[in-house]
């Protein structure tokens, strides 16, 4: 009894093992015809932002932005949120987001932030960088910034270039960038008084 126990949970093991590599089989054919990722692509899967190396019948490798290579099961690639960052073309959007002092002149700040992207030779001038003034927040007037380049690897070391260049030049022109404040104010009650 012992014995058929045994081989009723082996059983039950290899099946959900075969299920497993059945799944990522069908998975890699499913990649390797429909073709959403190629190698060489930029990817964002799961958070981690990576370049295909090798797409195979199981398993894909990607290369992450500190060269550590990752084996993700194909599975994994066709069942969670996945974004081509290079599907089309190398050409990719980057955001920052920046706030300024309430008294700062709009216009003024509008036309800095768009003068330190443009100056970035990384940059496209076409289509051109964005800038909008996009909210009255509780301690600052945000602006979000908007350009594209077409070297998606160093997107983060481009992005950190940019923005060290905004604290630099807003600095500069006596534009401040606020901390979060908040006023206290402490009523003394009628009864404490007397």
């Amino acid at each position: 009894q012992n014995l058929i126990i045994f081989a009723s949970a082996l059983g039950v093991g290899i099946g959900f093992g075969l299920q497993n590599i059945v799944n990522n089989f069908i998975s890699g054919v499913i990649l390797l015809f429909e073709r959403p990722i190629r190698v060489g692509d930029m990817i964002e899967v799961n958070n981690l932002f990576c370049r295909v190396k090798h797409i195979g019948i199981r398993s894909t490798i990607v290369e992450s932005l500190d060269n550590s290579s990752i084996i993700i099961p194909n599975s994994d690639i066709l069942s969670n949120k996945l974004t081509n960052w290079t599907f089309n073309d190398n050409v990719i959007g980057v955001t920052c987001e920046v706030g300024v002092a309430y008294g700062s002149d709009t216009m003024k700040v509008g036309n800095v932030l768009k003068e330190i992207v443009l100056e970035h030779e990384a940059v496209f001038k076409s289509p051109a960088p964005q800038v909008w003034f996009t909210e009255f927040a509780d301690s600052s007037l945000n602006f979000t910034i908007k350009f594209w380049i077409n070297r998606p690897a160093e997107k983060f070391v481009i992005r950190s270039q940019i923005m060290h260049s905004i604290s630099r030049t807003l600095n500069e022109n006596e534009i401040k960038i606020p901390f979060p404040q908040r006023d206290i104010y402490l009523h003394q009650s009628s009864d404490a008084k007397s």
